[in-house]
């Protein structure tokens, strides 16, 4: 298919005779929401002031600037290019100088033409009679599913979104040589509002302000204070004081209000298409990821809250959690050398029964269970990115708009070569300075990833330092409970630093990604995601990997610890073992930083608007305020696009899948924060944010392959948790190898019988020389002191350590095994969509060609020539 070529975005498969009746009442339709788009327009006062030319940019600079010279070439530049500018002052601050920028419609089809833009074709209807009767059945089945989905309270009301109407058109690249092929009904109407900002923003980011080939771009005026922001306008206020209802919206962001940003609206699906049309493919494409993955959490949520009701019903029963209740004459070790004395093993019965909810029999299949929906989460959103890439008209976007970035024209103009797909020349980067700025780059990324390892270092050791001082604290309580102390107090003071060293990693990623120089602006974003989900990743996990695979793990036994330093020694874990510290790490941090997230991401802008209000208020009196200005008062979105978002929501399902085995309840957290988490961004992006460049893209980009990678990692991670953290192998190795069924090869509860002596070993605490006599225990599988080998591993542990290896082997081959099974099953597009997309790259070549024939005959009647009903 060539350039001109077009691809169907949907196709009219009815009847003619249905179809004619419709097109009437479908144009109608068409023609008065083109005149209710005039209206708002005109009545939101974003016109310039002869009332006719809509506003469809606007810059903002300060009158106290002195870099007048560039923003008057940038400005003259931009007219030569064929803009419309209009000056105007601000209403509430005379230092402030708004630019109202118009794109006449010459200049429009111009920079549509060469930015290949596709653009609604000519209409057409065919006859498929290809139905099976064998369907029938099937199709009266999906249409009762589908009669009672339009009862579902959680579906929209479609009457309330009568601009999304299904479109039966063609679109193709448009051109000014083919312009009669388009269906143009309204000049002022046919390039959407987001198109006619995308063209804008590529004028400004292509227009000179300066003589040099550097001097480029409205990024690096704004960088040297030459302008102060740049922005497309909101279509109006989101708030109206008639009802929509009985009134209708007043503009799509009236309508998105109501009908999505709401906190009403929690329990109904959103409107992807609306959303689309009002903030761009690539904001609709996340909005659409993040419904997806909330949808896909709630049967996760199910299944880990049974999980988790499993182990409260059963906990009661629990055999080892029984033994260490009743276990009155059994005294461990002290936990630490000064302040620490002997301790009951019945004094941990709560964290024995605590333990048990997030260790029992359902462990093991619900981390089988995560890992398989992590794979078909993913698989079915291809599908479903399938389907929207189709039905938004972005198949082979990327390959056809894509462009490079100013900043590497600048930098690489005199090196260039020919595009092998286009043909032209075009800047180049040199292999040796690719490869070269890439080593700068990674070499920062582990010296970052090296800080946050020390960070973790230091609060081990102050884990180790406070130990010793809250076991002899003065409150009772804190001295009762001086290991969960000092692990509450280390899981505070580790959020902190989790969360002061993530501002310094922004700026640190900017600066690395800068350097390497990205060809396209799709580069550049996957490189600073990249870069910042590594770092924060490694931030926000790597003290949770500590908890869960060094915790404990080399503390040496009583008499022969190993210190740091030979100063302070190891910390062990709790007698009922390390998983309850790994729970507390994993809930506090992810439920202190949904909450701060939330507040950054909504209660922060609040705060700040607010602030703005009240200045214009306290500056003005009783003055109307432009909806540009309006705009300006707002926040502006983050720099970086939505990296932030999807960082957020992928971090989450990294805490979700990783450690879920120890924490069966983090697809429930999950699930509740999102849904507070799509309302809380629909809020941002239609009231308080600046309304952001409608931007086109055909996925998530680089997200999907972190998500696959983390659902690899989540798969050996849980094989770890079970085997190594859990007690789930040594309860299974006592259970058939040294408990009471052994030799009868029988299974029960009563099997872990004397499993909680069989796990400590004694140690002789004359060896001490404190002058205490007797013996205590600790949980380790060594030689008692009266054996030939004392204090020497057991063949017991032999066969633990054994039995972990051979689990975590069997554990990851089965699962990879499941979930690539599941993922060659599930393709990638739905079969009748593929089929769908077949039947119209064939329909298209009659469609061109009878628009090509009815061209030349419409030709022929003006010139007097006679009209021949075949090709020419």
């Amino acid at each position: 298919m060539d350039m001109f070529t077009p691809t169907p975005s949907q196709v009219c498969f009815f009847p003619c005779k249905s179809t004619r009746e419709s097109k009437t009442q479908e144009a109608d339709r068409r023609q008065d929401w083109s005149k209710n788009d005039m209206n708002y327009i005109a009545s939101s006062g974003l016109l310039f002031k002869d009332g006719k030319k809509r506003i469809d940019y606007i810059l903002v600079y300060r009158k106290s600037n002195i870099q007048y010279d560039k923003r008057n070439t940038f400005e003259k530049n931009l007219r030569a290019e064929g803009l419309m500018l209009e000056k105007e002052p601000a209403v509430a601050n005379p230092d402030i100088m708004f630019i109202k920028i118009h794109i006449p419609w010459d200049t429009l089809c111009k920079y549509a033409e060469r930015l290949n833009i596709r653009m609604p074709f000519r209409k057409k209807c065919y006859y498929t009679d290809r139905r099976n009767k064998s369907m029938g059945s099937v199709q009266n089945y999906f249409r009762r599913i589908k009669k009672w989905m339009s009862q579902n309270p959680m579906v929209l009301d479609k009457s309330a979104f009568p601009n999304l109407q299904e479109s039966d058109c063609y679109t193709g690249p448009f051109s000014r040589a083919r312009i009669h092929h388009f269906i143009i009904n309204n000049k002022d109407t046919f390039f959407s509002n987001a198109t006619r900002s995308r063209i804008v923003y590529h004028m400004l980011q292509h227009t000179k302000y300066e003589n040099g080939i550097s001097k480029v771009g409205i990024c690096k005026l704004i960088n040297n204070g030459s302008y102060i922001a740049a922005f497309p306008p909101h279509e109006g206020a989101y708030k109206s004081n008639q009802p929509i209802k009985t009134h209708g919206p007043q503009n799509n962001r009236h309508l998105l209000y109501e009908r999505w940003a709401r906190w009403g609206m929690w329990y109904k699906h959103q409107p992807l298409d609306l959303i689309r049309l009002y903030f761009g493919e690539k904001i609709g494409l996340y909005f659409a990821w993040l419904g997806w993955y909330t949808g896909m959490l709630i049967p996760a949520a199910l299944v880990g809250l049974c999980v988790f009701f499993y182990g409260i019903f059963t906990m009661n029963g629990s055999q080892v959690s029984q033994e260490i209740c009743k276990a009155t004459e059994v005294f461990m070790c002290p936990l630490c050398d000064k302040n620490c004395s002997l301790q009951r093993l019945n004094e941990s019965c709560i964290y024995a029964k605590v333990t048990y909810l997030f260790d029992n029999g359902g462990t093991v299949f619900f981390a089988i269970f995560m890992a398989i929906w992590a794979t078909v989460f993913l698989e079915f959103w291809k599908r479903r990115r399938s389907t929207l890439t189709y039905t938004w008209d972005l198949i082979e976007w990327e390959e056809e708009e894509e462009t490079l970035r100013p900043q590497f024209e600048a930098k690489y103009y005199k090196m260039e070569r020919v595009n092998p797909i286009s043909g032209k020349p075009e800047p180049h980067q040199p292999s040796s300075d690719k490869i070269t700025r890439l080593l700068v780059s990674i070499s920062g990324i582990f010296f970052m990833i090296s800080l946050v390892i020390t960070a973790v270092f230091a609060v081990v050791v102050y884990r180790l330092v406070v130990m010793e001082q809250f076991a002899s604290f003065k409150w009772n309580f804190i001295k009762q409970h001086w290991q969960f102390a000092t692990s509450a107090a280390a899981v505070c003071i580790n959020f902190v630093i989790i969360m002061a060293l993530n501002l310094a990693y922004e700026k640190i990623a900017y600066l690395l990604t800068n350097l390497e120089y990205p060809r396209t602006e799709s580069e550049w974003e996957n490189s600073f995601a990249l870069k910042m989900f590594l770092f924060q990743f490694v931030n926000l996990n790597s003290s949770i990997f500590y908890i869960a695979f060094f915790l404990g793990r080399f503390v040496g036994h009583p008499g022969n610890y190993n210190k740091l330093f030979n100063r302070w020694r190891l910390e062990e874990c709790h007698p009922s073992g390390c998983l309850i510290d790994l729970c507390l790490q994993m809930g506090v941090i992810m439920f202190l930083k949904q909450i701060w997230n939330n507040f950054m991401e909504l209660g922060y802008p609040l705060i700040q608007n607010w602030w703005s209000r009240h200045k214009i208020k306290r500056g003005i009196q009783d003055a109307s305020i432009p909806q540009w200005e309006n705009d300006w008062n707002l926040q502006p979105m983050n720099i970086h696009g939505l990296m932030d978002e999807y960082l957020e929501m992928v971090l989450q399902f990294g805490f979700t899948t990783i450690f879920v085995a120890a924490f069966p309840l983090a697809p429930l957290l999950a699930l509740l924060n999102n849904i507070i988490e799509i309302r809380l961004d629909a809020y941002k992006f239609v009231t308080q944010w600046r309304r952001p460049l409608p931007a086109r893209a055909t996925d998530i980009g680089i997200w999907y392959g972190i998500l696959e990678g983390i659902g690899i990692l989540a798969v050996i991670t849980n094989a770890f948790v079970i085997a190594i953290t859990s007690d789930y192998i040594p309860r299974f190795v006592y259970e058939y190898k040294y408990g009471p069924c052994a030799s009868r090869f029988e299974y029960g509860e009563n099997c872990l019988k004397g499993y909680v002596n069989n796990s400590l070993s004694f140690f002789d605490l004359s060896e001490l020389g404190m002058g205490k006599s007797g013996y205590c225990r600790y949980r380790d599988y060594r030689g008692p002191p009266w054996s030939s080998k004392p204090y020497e591993f057991t063949l017991q542990y032999w066969h633990i350590l054994a039995a972990r290896l051979a689990f975590i082997i069997v554990f990851e081959h089965l699962v990879f095994g499941i979930k690539s099974f599941i993922a060659y099953l599930i393709p990638d597009v739905p079969k009748n969509l593929y089929d769908r997309i077949r039947r119209e790259k064939y329909l298209v070549q009659e469609m061109m060609y009878e628009a090509e024939l009815e061209h030349l005959q419409q030709q022929r009647r003006k010139s007097g020539h006679p009209v021949h009903h075949e090709w020419p």
